[in-house]
């Protein structure tokens, strides 16, 4: 996703209130082998990105930023939000260098939870795990991780290891983590 930013020199409570008086949210972007810089997100592009975004999957969406012509790749690391009208207040971005692998959550969908037969057996999904911590390459990060609960009975449960990942996605958790399971009411 595109977005434009521009650097910012204010530091001051005051400038970064007049900052998003104005549309705009302030920010930084920092990576390995580069110092922090402070910059400038144009509110509205960011906003309409976050909500293109499916839930959940922040963490996986790269972000184009546009430098004054300069395109910089990089994921959102922390977006923090005002307590009461849930604008954004401040976000942070990690530069991606393309030979270095990074560490992501990658969040996990259930894909047939309608037909589970656990479910129609009186049943409920109980998800222990909704993001799998993974170490990749910027080109290799997946969007999500699916997992077929179709066939899951009463008591049953999918671990970590029943998840398809790519081989150049290594799962940072352990392969014995139960992901989601079937539990009886």
């Amino acid at each position: 996703m595109k977005v434009k930013i521009s650097k910012r020199a204010g530091e001051k409570k005051s400038e970064l209130s007049q900052l998003r008086h104005k549309k705009h949210v302030p920010g930084v972007i920092y990576g390995k082998g580069r110092p922090s810089e402070t910059i400038t997100v144009d509110g509205e592009d960011f906003d309409t990105a976050l909500r293109q975004m499916k839930k959940g999957h922040l963490s996986t969406t790269l972000f184009e930023l546009d430098l004054d012509g300069k395109v910089i790749k990089a994921i959102a690391k922390d977006i923090q939000y005002h307590p009461v009208t849930y604008r954004i207040l401040h976000v942070d971005f990690v530069e991606l260098q393309e030979n270095q692998p990074v560490n992501v959550n990658i969040p996990v969908d259930f894909i047939g939870v309608a037909d589970c037969v656990g479910i129609k057996l009186g049943g409920f999904l109980r998800q222990v795990i909704r993001h799998v911590r993974v170490r990749c390459l910027p080109k290799d990060i997946p969007s999500q991780f699916e997992l077929d609960v179709s066939q899951m009975g009463i008591k049953q449960s999918k671990r970590v290891s029943d998840i398809a990942m790519p081989a150049a996605v290594r799962s940072l958790i352990g392969e014995k983590n139960v992901v989601v399971t079937i539990a009886k009411r």
